[in-house]
């Protein structure tokens, strides 16, 4: 549990950095692996975070991450927001308090859910959902599941 408490001030942290708030990019550069793995699901235009992180476009290109939600599971952090032309989730994993991997999720509602057998048949509950996103105005906008 002391680990996910780290791991989600860490990803607090690389938000703060990314907004300004602290150290900038030099923060950025301590808290993600120089390797970092990166995945995208969503339109090409909204490759934000990564065009952030590789320093393409500078914090104030228009788009404000501010994490509404930040969810910290295992040796994941799970974020989401809503910066008003689109509704993204983001899923940073960490080792050794270092940000690894991360993944890129524009206008899509996911569901985190824990499939790992349980030792007691009688206490397994299928499909146990960990997470899932909370987008705004749900009844307005179609939001495929993952």
């Amino acid at each position: 549990m002391e680990i996910q408490l780290q791991n989600k001030a860490i990803v607090e942290l690389l938000y703060k950095a990314l907004l300004g708030e602290v150290g900038k990019m030099d923060m950025v550069s301590k808290l993600v692996a120089s390797d970092l793995e990166w995945w995208f699901h969503g339109p090409p235009r909204c490759q934000h975070m990564m065009r952030l992180l590789t320093g393409e476009k500078p914090h104030n290109n228009g788009f404000r991450f501010e994490p509404r939600s930040v969810t910290a599971i295992g040796d994941c952090v799970i974020t989401e927001g809503w910066e008003g032309r689109a509704y993204w989730v983001h899923v940073w994993k960490l080792k050794n308090g270092l940000i690894t991997q991360f993944k890129e999720y524009f206008n899509t509602w996911l569901v985190v859910r824990d499939f790992r057998p349980s030792a007691w048949e009688d206490e397994k509950q299928d499909n146990d959902t960990l997470w899932q996103s909370q987008p705004r105005d749900l009844y307005r906008r179609s939001l495929p599941g993952l």
